[in-house]
């Protein structure tokens, strides 16, 4: 697909520009009234140099303004780089600095601080003077092409400090056109836009509606952490499409009534691992509904792989097959592929690849690296995933590689820890985390549950699955899990775990207070009592 991205929004403005196209809290726009605001707003930022390769940071909260300026932007010609106004400020003053834009597009109302940088407030920025007419190619600085960039999305760096991925038109559009073929939206489906614009889901969210005629309706500000909020606008709106991360997925189903969002037709899932509980859970909820399990990191135009929940998903979901004109290989260390049902380590290939991070060469040779099954200049990306190959022809996700820990000189792998403790009844989500008390490593499982879940039979029933070093120390039992802005797991906030005292009886024969004495010293303790186990 050599198109551009915003080329069926065009034609669906020509066809239909009557047609609501955006709803914010209560208030429509139209499909021509849409165009006519972006078009102004591009107009003046071409005068200001924006164009193909430029790029332009917009920095608000979700509204109808946040839009705008997201396609004003793009029909310039330049990338856009959004960036949330409620992160800390160190990281957007990384962000600004890195992915140094041509200006800032806010509002008075968000109050963001741009420091020395030229900032454009969309709420008191007049543009009528410009014309409402489509821009053309030949209005641009330069000639706009499917090899330039769309967007620049910044995500967490294994250095502490984020990473701008650039994604071009033609991966993105790829990735588009893919997902019309697939599940053939129209004019009567309405796409509900509540993933923040810093996380690549967005994406789909805020093209997809608007180049097919179907309606967009968006979220306030923070809604998507809120499932009733959530559940009483799907309701309100008749929203017929819309994504959960797993874990926010779980908060919805936990806080909604089943029926009580009758419109919904299609569910999308990405961002985490899928459980199969959740996902049944969800098909309870939302009866008769589609949902369907996506995958792919921000480093190709937001998913790669697709599954479609069945009744057979029970303990987990497959990430699936691999999207039009995309590659997916499971390999070995040695970059050999691996036989079906055995582990190995997730690249992509294709054209959905990004071109690589802004401004950091060195972390684009890294994780982009050459591919030895393609032509000349193939590349591929090493995504760090454990997966395997399953018996249909689909990728099952095991977890990060990353994930791999070792532990008092034993590695580790917290995917298969985690996967015991959801194969305890009642037991719905599950993280174990490597906790340390500020003298030793312990392993912690934090699960989602019941309150009546007895965290010591859930221990002993992990004990029966993997080996005695691999079962947590504790097992934390949670209301639910807490979520960061984008609705992921937040790691950080899992509660410090609390450590009961075991009665010690001290060793007393010299050999027993000798063996203690070592094994105190190798584990870093101040004593080991009589009854204490090594592991």
């Amino acid at each position: 697909f050599d198109g551009l991205l915003l080329d069926r929004f065009v034609r669906a403005v020509t066809a239909i520009p009557d047609a609501t196209a955006v709803v914010f809290e209560g208030e429509s726009v139209s499909y021509g009234e849409f165009s006519a605001r972006v078009n102004r707003l591009a107009r003046h930022l071409i005068g200001m140099g924006v164009g193909p390769e430029s790029r332009v940071a917009v920095a608000m909260r979700r509204s109808t303004d946040l839009l705008v300026s997201i396609y004003a932007v793009v029909t310039a010609g330049g990338a856009y780089v959004p960036v949330d106004p409620d992160h800390p400020a160190d990281r957007i003053a990384y962000v600004l600095d890195s992915a140094d834009p041509v200006a800032v597009l806010t509002t008075q109302r968000d109050e963001f601080d741009a420091g020395e940088r030229s900032v454009l407030h969309l709420d008191t920025l007049d543009v009528s003077a410009y014309s409402a007419d489509p821009v053309t190619d030949a209005e641009r600085t330069s000639s706009l092409r499917a090899a330039n960039t769309a967007y620049v999305i910044y995500t967490s760096g294994s250095t502490g400090r984020p990473k701008g991925v650039a994604v071009t038109h033609a991966g993105i559009v790829n990735r588009l056109e893919w997902m019309q073929s697939a599940y053939g939206l129209d004019g009567s489906d309405v796409v509900l836009w509540k993933t923040p614009v810093t996380f690549d889901v967005s994406v789909w969210e805020l093209f997809w509606a608007l180049g097919i005629g179907s309606r967009l309706v968006v979220a306030a500000p923070d809604g998507h952490r809120d499932p009733v909020y959530l559940a009483g606008l799907i309701a309100a709106e008749s929203v017929t499409t819309l994504h959960f991360v797993p874990s926010m997925m779980a908060a919805f189903v936990g806080a909604v009534a089943p029926g009580s969002v009758p419109s919904v037709t299609r569910v999308f899932a990405s961002g985490e691992a899928l459980t199969g509980d959740v996902a049944q859970r969800l098909r309870t909820v939302i009866p008769g509904t589609g949902l369907h399990n996506l995958y792919g990191p921000t480093e190709a135009a937001v998913d790669v792989t697709f599954h479609e929940v069945t009744d057979a998903d029970t303990v987990s979901v497959p990430i699936g097959a691999p999207v039009f004109n995309t590659e997916v290989f499971v390999l070995d260390a040695r970059l050999r592929p691996v036989p079906v049902g055995v582990p190995g380590e997730l690249y992509l290939a294709g054209v959905q690849l990004a071109r690589g991070y802004l401004g950091r060469a060195d972390l684009t040779a890294d994780r982009f690296v050459t591919n030895p099954y393609g032509g000349a200049g193939a590349r591929m990306y090493r995504t760090g995933d454990l997966v395997r190959w399953n018996a249909a022809g689909e990728i099952d996700y095991l977890g990060r590689t990353d994930f791999q820990v070792k532990l008092r000189g034993l590695r580790i792998e917290l995917g298969e820890i985690e996967a015991a403790l959801l194969a305890f009844e009642g037991v719905t989500q599950s993280v174990v985390v490597v906790h340390n008390d500020g003298i030793t490593d312990r392993l912690v499982g934090y699960v989602v549950a019941d309150a009546a879940t007895d965290s010591e039979q859930v221990r002993g029933f992990v004990a029966g699955r993997v080996p005695s070093y691999m079962v947590p120390e504790r097992i934390m039992v949670l209301e639910a899990f807490p979520l960061n802005p984008s609705g992921k797991l937040d790691r950080k906030a899992l509660p410090a775990p609390v450590f009961e005292a075991a009665v010690f009886r001290a060793p007393t024969t010299p050999i027993e207070q000798a063996v203690a004495g070592v094994f105190a010293e190798v584990l870093g303790l101040d004593r080991v009592g009589l009854d204490d186990d090594f592991f």
